[in-house]
């Protein structure tokens, strides 16, 4: 940290505070509001421990990497603000003016991380580029779509906003790995205005082009930073509207003849916006991800094994669809229920493990003692909304564990999932002590 930090981010806390309370009804209801001012803390609180632990206990990493290299930008607005616009447009060629600054950016000819480095030099502008300011800036983006994921949520179950409160906003590692100045943060608030954008305009039908310009808004960010959580979520979004917006035909038609076709439907437009979202892109198109997937995980294991505990090993991966497809139990199983607590290794990792733990507990006490086994799955695929959290989880789960095949990493690819996961348990619980008044044979997930 430097000067400047203690110059300008009190001056930043005030303003956002003052904001928050006096703005706070326009964003919260009855329900809400006494969760708002709490959970936009945790975010500050996240995004300022995020930089204390990267500096004091890694000695470095990928967030002052980002602060760092946008430093340069910052530095080019200064000298000449043109030479600083030309690099926040730019796309990875280098130009004559700017070429001085480009070389001395070590990922400008990488398009997610130089994403991050324009959107840090973007609010670094406004603090004089502060990092703890910055920091700042990046939780309240994540606040914001972390808290429209909540509204979002509370609408669809609104007697358990307690609960979703504690599985969305206050999250140890949800608050933690996604309020810093890091590549999750971005993700993480846009994936919560996509759901919102999906939400109310698709599922509510609200605000058609407003919903559609958050969607289109959400869907650059995350296409620009991490792909793969948009192709985990575009399926089974696509599907959730699809089978939602069945129950209309079903009330005039034959639900017999009706919903098996939305559910074909859903399917083949869930596939084919998968495959036209990675046209173009050799990372994720189909006939390489397996052996992309294989090149990640096998550097990552090697990296890992040099950092004595981080490195867990689900076996060879081939390249080839099909062994990753093997593997996909203990992917997901990593993902959702590891490190177990005979797997500390470190500080980072009792924490990690703790959480999963809790979690597990969570979701086994809703299997098995209430709901119970059989109606937690009935509800699962009689509900939308909660197929929809359930195949989203599952879908990421086995990217992100077939992909970190280190404990650290694991930790922070996982946090996009985790309120997904999360709630769709709650909502089990919450349709479950509606049986009675709503059927299950009912596909709203609205009621």
């Amino acid at each position: 940290m430097e000067l400047k930090d203690f110059l300008f981010t009190p001056v930043i806390l005030i303003l956002v505070y003052f904001l928050a309370y006096l703005l706070r009804h326009k964003f919260t209801n009855r329900f809400t509001q006494p969760y708002f001012i709490p959970g936009l803390t945790v975010k500050i609180i996240g995004a300022i421990c995020l930089g204390l632990i990267y500096q004091f206990y890694y000695q470095g990493g990928d967030t002052f990497n980002y602060f760092e290299q946008s430093a340069v930008i910052h530095r080019a607005f200064l000298n000449n603000p043109l030479d600083g616009l030309r690099l926040m447009f730019a796309n990875g060629d280098y130009q004559s003016s700017t070429f001085e600054y480009a070389t001395q950016i070590y990922w400008y000819k990488s398009p997610s991380e130089y994403f991050v480095i324009k959107v840090a030099a973007f609010f670094g502008l406004f603090c004089n580029h502060s990092y703890s300011s910055i920091a700042i800036f990046f939780a309240l983006f994540g606040f914001s779509g972390i808290w429209v994921l909540y509204q979002t949520f509370v609408k669809i179950a609104p007697s358990k906003h307690f609960a979703l409160s504690l599985c969305i906003l206050f999250v140890p590692s949800v608050f933690f790995w996604g309020s810093g100045l890091m590549k999750d943060t971005i993700t993480m608030g846009a994936l919560g205005w996509l759901f919102f954008g999906f939400h109310r305009g698709f599922i509510e039908k609200k605000f058609p082009l407003s919903s559609i310009l958050v969607i289109c808004m959400a869907f650059y960010i995350i296409y620009k930073v991490k792909l793969y959580i948009l192709l985990s979520f575009l399926p089974p979004a696509i599907f959730w509207v699809f089978i939602e917006n069945s129950a209309q035909f079903e009330r005039k038609l034959s639900g017999l003849i009706i919903k098996p076709i939305m559910i074909l439907l859903g399917i083949l437009f869930a596939y084919l916006a998968a495959i036209n979202v990675t046209e173009g892109d050799t990372r994720y198109d189909i006939a390489n991800i397996g052996e992309r997937t294989k090149i990640n995980a096998e550097y990552l294991y090697r990296i890992s094994l040099l950092q004595e505990g981080s490195a867990y090993y689900l076996g060879e991966l081939d390249g080839s669809i099909e062994s990753m497809l093997l593997r996909a139990p203990q992917a997901i199983n990593v993902t959702l229920f590891r490190p177990y607590l005979w797997e500390i290794a470190n500080p980072l990792m009792l924490l990690a493990a703790l959480e999963s733990f809790g979690f597990s507990i969570l979701l086994f006490a809703t299997l098995f003692i209430n709901p119970g086994i059989l109606k937690s799955f009935l509800l699962i695929l009689k509900k939308p909304v909660v197929s929809f959290c359930f195949i989203f989880t599952i879908i990421l789960s086995l990217a992100v564990g077939l992909n970190s095949y280190n404990f650290g990493t694991l930790v922070r690819y996982k946090i996009q999932l985790l309120p997904f996961y999360l709630s769709g348990i709650i909502l089990i619980k919450y349709f479950s002590s509606l049986s009675a008044k709503y059927p299950i044979e009912d596909t709203s997930g609205n009621k």
